[in-house]
């Protein structure tokens, strides 16, 4: 995207802010409730807990500033015949009257267990899930923005073992084994600048839910977890929009009513690091490119000079039409887009040369979704969608006269039906069909000497699934029982997906919570360390062909990729009084069907074909404290083993897994006054296994002989990072924030990762991969 279609973006977004609020100023007599409850959250510092059919359509009169809450509430009790219960100083639930008992069982159904879950804007329901709510989100260390894919390393069991966002392991997984759904589409590429930012613009997104386990029946895919992200789905008639900048990038945003029925949500984000050169882009640039083609030595006797040019970009739109009080439409659309590329320059034989190598890499989804309520206990959601994601690297070198392309590209299109039906208060039951096309495709193009490889996989998945939910009377008692059932033609396969969550509260402030879950995915992505997109993109997707090597019509062979199949089950105790709380959860989890090529070996099984298993055992503790609203400090530690299995590998005996981090503890706290909040906190995990050379047994042939794999470990990682936010109003309408955070604080040399190769004389080269150092970050925005 060019500078001038940029601009043109964010002049539109405020040519629809001034179109929206001169629509606005013309009738302010009435607001809806959802409006105004937000409003009285932010002066407040409280929350409030509804199903959104209680509110849905409900006006009221604006709120005069100097009325106090208690008054405020039991105005907005009158008018609405609602009724507002306080469950303790900071959470509210909103029923409906007595009179109205059919949309009582909806807030029963979605009880919540824990507020305030290490910090504001995080909950933990009875189901055994974790929401973040962004835009209610307080501050964590070394963040000054609500990065959804980085908000979430701070639950227990999710980390990442090389601080990117597209690297996310939970509970031991790979990143390709957490499903990401973008209102309900899935998503291939969830981070930008090559993994250290999320692709995800978190100011237009409502809400988060994370499933580690006991996923509901609804969601396939996602061995590992569930990160579903949802926009907001109600005309509220109220307008909000704001914009801002770091040091990375610029981004706007507007939530635009058209008119009683309609409503628009768009946002553009880019990046601003091929107009202004910050010490952050400088930290982050070191971090990512530090292993890629332009900073690996090219010869001593070759003059080369390199001039890269790298930036950013997402935009997305959602349209809302009420069609009628009971049929609801909603088209989403999304683009992420990352591109670089570079001049590669040289001399050859008293001869100029200059070349230009690109990579590109992007993520386009549209959806359209059709909500019917039929009546007060039956409602139905059908949603198509595609999903497309493209990778395209175009990789020259000059002195070996080389030009290799490679593409990687995704096709998901999928159609679902999702039935809801409430019996009574306390039973819901909820079904569904899902129809999948997924097709793949890897090409690559070498000219010398002239080498071409082009494979295409697609695999159709049918499946159907119910569920059922019991919430006792006294709400004491919570279970989720359901199951999927997964068919896939071109196997002839068909996949059995029991779920369970089950929640018991005993001794008023003790809860007892079990799940577990099958679940399988035929989607996966191989790590080619030896042919990879410019030395930066390393991982390419490919689909399961049922464990068979394949050898096409043109000789070109498919390895073995099996479907991925999990099994997982944990048990925990939760105990939260007067703001404190402990949390204990043990865990194992099963992971079947990888292959080598998708864990980044980089020792004696790099280029082995093999197929294995993973299985991880580990608990995972948190202690969480809140005093008097302007405190926060948590501590949570992981324990885990994590191990291989693979029948022909090191004898078939079990070995550490690549991303076997033993300890994992986080220590942080945070503290509000007035409009400023401060964050500092402590990231620590145990160093990541690597296997070592034989000393004893120099190369040979161009071959490393190495120790017995991931016998060594580098040394332990850690960090600490702070963060401070300072919120403040322009005007009455107009709110305004500065934040300023730093990572790595300590400026402590990380070893992320360490591997072995040889030179032209057949020695040994240690390479090793560094974390960021120290990374500081401004941020200004402005909220309408």
């Amino acid at each position: 995207m060019t500078n001038k279609r940029f601009f043109s973006i964010i002049s539109l977004c405020f040519l629809l802010y001034s179109v929206a609020t001169i629509s606005q100023n013309t009738n302010k007599k009435q607001e809806t409730l959802s409006s105004i409850l937000k409003r009285l959250e932010k002066k407040h510092g409280i929350h409030f807990s509804y199903a959104n059919k209680t509110i849905e359509g409900k006006h009221s009169a604006s709120l005069d500033e100097h009325l106090s809450l208690e008054a405020a509430l039991q105005r907005l009790e009158t008018e609405n015949q609602l009724n507002f219960e306080w469950l303790d100083n900071k959470f509210v639930v909103i029923r409906p009257s007595k009179k109205d008992k059919s949309e009582f069982k909806i807030q029963n159904l979605e009880e919540v267990v824990v507020t305030n879950y290490l910090t504001s804007g995080i909950t933990k329901l009875n189901d055994g899930s974790i929401t973040i709510k962004p835009q209610d989100l307080g501050i964590l260390p070394g963040l000054i923005e609500p990065d959804v894919l980085q908000t979430i390393q701070a639950i227990p069991g999710v980390t990442s073992a090389d601080e990117k966002v597209s690297n996310i392991n939970i509970r031991g997984g790979t990143h390709d084994q957490n499903l990401f759904l973008w209102d309900g589409i899935k998503m291939y590429q969830s981070g930008h600048f090559f993994g250290l930012i999320s692709a995800f613009n978190p100011y237009t997104t409502k809400q988060v839910n994370v499933y580690k386990n006991g996923s509901l029946a609804q969601y396939g895919d996602g061995v590992s977890s569930i990160v579903d992200m949802r926009l907001s789905n109600d005309v509220d008639n109220e307008f909000n929009a704001g914009a801002g900048f770091n040091f990375i990038n610029a981004d706007g945003y507007a939530k635009i009513p058209l008119s009683n029925t309609t409503e628009l949500q768009i946002s553009a984000r880019r990046s601003i690091t091929d107009v202004i050169n910050t010490i952050t882009f400088e930290q982050y640039s070191k971090r990512i490119f530090q292993d890629s083609d332009f900073t690996k030595s090219k010869g001593n006797d070759q003059s080369i000079s390199t001039n890269e040019n790298f930036y950013f970009y997402d935009v997305t739109a959602k349209f809302l039409y009420d069609v009628s009080p009971k049929d609801k439409l909603r088209f989403n659309f999304l683009h992420v887009d990352n591109n670089l590329d570079y001049d590669e320059q040289s001399t050859i034989n008293q001869r100029d040369e200059a070349l230009n190598s690109k990579l590109s890499q992007r993520n386009t989804a549209i959806g359209l979704t059709y909500i019917r309520d039929w009546n007060s206990r039956l409602s139905t959601t059908s949603q198509f969608y595609v999903s497309n994601y493209d990778l395209d690297a175009t990789n020259h070198d000059i002195i070996n006269n080389q030009r290799l392309i490679q593409e990687n590209e995704v096709y998901d299109g999928a159609a679902k039906m999702d039935i809801n039906y409430k019996v009574n208060n306390q039973l819901n039951i909820n079904g569904g069909y899902q129809f999948t096309e997924v097709g793949i495709s890897n090409l690559e193009d070498l000219n010398n000497p002239p080498f071409r490889r082009y494979i295409k996989e697609v695999i159709r998945t049918r499946a159907i699934y119910t569920e059922l939910s019991f919430l006792s009377q006294n709400t004491k008692t919570r279970i989720n029982l359901g199951g999927r059932l997964n068919y896939i033609n071109k196997f002839d396969m068909l996949i059995p997906e029991p779920r369970l969550s089950f929640s018991q509260r005993f001794l008023n402030h003790f809860r007892f919570e079990v799940l577990g879950e099958f679940k399988s995915q035929t989607t996966s992505q191989i790590i080619d360390l030896q042919n990879d997109f410019l030395g930066i993109e390393k991982r390419r997707w490919v689909l399961a062909n049922n464990n068979k090597t394949v050898i096409t019509n043109d000789n070109q062979t498919i390895f073995p990729v099996p479907v991925l199949k999990s099994k997982q089950l944990s048990a925990g105790v939760h105990f939260k009084k007067n703001g404190f709380l402990v949390s204990t959860e043990a865990f194992i989890k099963q992971v079947n069907g990888i292959t080598t090529r998708s864990q980044g070996f980089q020792n004696q099984y790099q280029f082995v074909n093999s197929i294995g298993s993973y299985q991880i055992k580990g608990i995972d503790v948190l202690l969480n404290k809140e005093i008097s609203n302007t405190i926060t400090s948590w501590i949570s530690y992981s324990y885990s083993k994590n191990t291989y299995t693979f029948s022909n590998l090191n004898q078939g005996n079990s070995f550490p897994n690549n991303v076997d981090l033993t300890h994992i503890l986080n220590i942080a706290g945070s503290y509000t006054y007035k409009n400023f909040k401060w964050a500092a906190g402590l990231n620590y995990h145990s160093g990541k296994p690597i296997t070592k050379p034989d000393p004893s047994t120099p190369p040979e042939d161009g071959i490393i002989t190495y120790l017995s794999p991931n016998s060594s470990r580098l040394n332990d990682y850690l960090r600490v990072d702070c963060s401070i936010i300072y919120s403040f109003s322009i005007s009455n309408e107009t709110k305004a924030s500065f934040g300023a955070s730093i990572w790595n604080l300590l400026n402590k040399k990380n070893i992320l990762n360490r591997y072995y190769t040889l030179n032209s004389e057949n020695n040994l080269n240690q390479i090793e991969n560094e974390s960021l150092g120290i990374t500081p970050n401004v941020s200004f925005r402005i909220f309408l």
